[in-house]
């Protein structure tokens, strides 16, 4: 075998010996000879702008932090996203990027629970709220207490965690929480609350034995958020630095009354919603407490931005509604996009900053029926969200990041062709019948209900398996992705997730990383610890 020449190797010898059949010599430099150079300095422009990125390591240099949670936003939904918002604006979709995809600092962070291979909402969250990874189904407590067991909460020593915002308060900031989903939710309750199981949310979801035991529903530990930080870290001692979050957006209003009040206007759409069992009107008694409460777009819209009390707005009795159906609601609800810029211009108005946790709860819920259409719409509607946030704010000192709890099995498939619509067909299988380029493992199935923007309402049965899509609109909003495995409901998908950031703080979020290190990020970048501590 011929040995391998190791002789240096000029410039000029590779032009004069021909080698170079595509490269031109020109000024010691190589330069590409195709038609269209774009790609190539385009690749020259990333490089040089990534050489441009800022470090600093200063502790306490983010005088505010903005967390945005696409719940179950995997990377597959991240990058069909993509290409979904880009050919809504008329292009081929790929080279396309999400506001939070330009950020400078990206990486992977790795979403099992301590007891779940494949993590859920609230064991995830709770990783990134307290900086300890813990059960799946819990919110904001220790491993060692079973989900769903009161009495070993109880016992157990050092069980209750603090969260990041619960510090922020503690530090001086002020804060917030904001969510498409119920506010009583798993990922917006580790914001603020304590709970052996994430379904406890009013107190007819507690077992007697719970309520015996003395633990509490999420919506009460919301309104007794002063006095229960109060104590966990004073003994129960008032605290003056604590005057309760000053932002409250989401949905879920039945888990917070009983009977209807004497009138409903100003106070929900429909009547006999509320669930709670113990005839308390938590809305009132947030009111009594001074606060300001908003149920729809009107009252919303007349919140003024300089508004210093706190506030709450639950806009529906579960959920908000989809961004695509969200104009539906004849009464009007924001959108995500409007409650961030909200809460932020609520918010910035305290010297000391603020601390804001945003999710776009949706994106997950629409993957669990199946509905590629809607998980999208509101994956680019959080990015939207994050668009608007970083006009908002100043980026010297300001770290925003943009993560998801886990992900879902998702899948983005197939050999279509480039600018082929996304909720497209990707092809024809072996047996003639075309597929879609993106699909699910597992759920309910193939559903086609046209023109419904609601993906929870489905027309007629579900099928899993091969389906024949000839004729079919896969691209309308009520087509239901097919499913191999027959389930009630789409699962979590249990790979890595994607994290974006920006702002001080934010290189020390690259790598592949564990959840928890989210927090200590915050943490460190903020010193909410520190600023805490010095304030007490």
């Amino acid at each position: 075998m011929p040995r391998l020449s190791l002789k240096p190797v000029t410039l000029s010898s590779l032009c004069l010996a021909g080698l170079l059949t595509q490269i031109a010599c020109a000024q010691n430099s190589l330069l590409p000879q195709a038609q269209d150079d774009t790609w190539y300095d385009d690749g020259a422009a990333a490089v040089a702008m990534a050489t441009g990125k800022t470090i600093n390591n200063t502790p306490g240099a983010a005088r505010n932090i903005i967390l945005f949670i696409g719940d179950g936003m995997g990377v597959s939904t991240v990058s069909a996203a993509r290409i979904f918002a880009g050919q809504q604006l008329g292009m081929t979709g790929e080279e396309y990027q999400l506001s939070f995809e330009k950020f400078p600092w990206t990486g992977l962070s790795k979403t099992y629970n301590t007891d779940a291979q494949v993590g859920d909402s609230a064991g995830t969250a709770t990783a990134f709220m307290t900086g300890v990874k813990s059960r799946s189904g819990v919110i904001n407590i220790s491993s060692e207490p079973a989900r769903g067991s009161c009495a070993e909460f109880m016992s157990a020593d050092n069980a209750v965690l603090l969260s990041a915002l619960e510090i922020a308060e503690l530090a001086g900031k002020a804060t917030g929480v904001v969510s498409t989903a119920r506010i009583t939710h798993a990922t917006p309750a580790t914001s603020y609350a304590n709970s052996p199981d994430r379904d406890w949310e009013s107190d007819a979801d507690l077992p007697q034995e719970a309520i015996a035991r003395g633990c509490t529903d999420i919506a009460s530990q919301l309104l007794a958020f002063k006095p229960r930080l109060e104590a966990k870290i004073n003994n129960g001692n008032p605290l003056a630095v604590i005057d309760g979050i000053d932002v409250v957006f989401g949905g879920g209003r039945r888990a917070f009354y009983s009977a209807d009040p004497a009138s409903l206007v100003g106070f929900a759409e429909t009547a006999g919603a509320g669930r709670r069992e113990d005839g308390r009107n938590l809305i009132q008694e947030w009111q009594d407490m001074g606060g300001v409460y908003v149920m729809d777009q009107a009252g919303f819209e007349a919140i003024s931005d300089l508004e210093t009390r706190n506030i709450m707005g639950l806009f529906e009795s579960s959920h908000m509604r989809y961004e695509a159906n969200r104009p539906e609601d004849e009464n009007g609800e924001p959108s995500l996009t409007e409650m961030t810029t909200k809460a932020i211009s609520l918010l910035q108005q305290d010297a000391d900053g603020f601390f804001l946790q945003v999710e776009a709860g949706r994106v997950d819920h629409a993957h669990h029926a199946n509905n590629a259409y809607n998980a999208l719409s509101d994956a680019v509607e959080l990015s939207r969200a994050v668009e608007a946030a970083l006009a908002m704010v100043d980026l010297e000192e300001t770290l925003i990041i943009v993560t998801a709890d886990h992900s879902h099995v998702f899948t983005f498939a197939g050999y279509p062709d480039r600018g082929n619509p996304i909720l497209g067909t990707a092809g024809n299988d072996i047996l003639g019948n075309p597929y879609t380029t993106v699909g699910y493992y597992n759920g309910r199935g193939f559903n086609d209900s046209g023109d419904e923007t609601d993906a929870d309402t489905r027309a007629g049965l579900s099928l899993p398996g091969r389906n024949n899509l000839s004729g079919i609109d896969t691209t309308a909003p009520g087509f239901h992705q097919e499913s191999l495995v027959a389930l009630g409901s789409e699962t979590h998908g249990g790979e890595d997730v994607g994290i974006y950031a920006i702002g001080p703080g934010a290189h020390l979020l690259s790598g592949t990383i564990e959840q928890n290190v989210i927090f200590h990020v915050m943490n460190h970048a903020g010193a909410l610890v520190q600023q805490a501590a010095d304030r007490r």
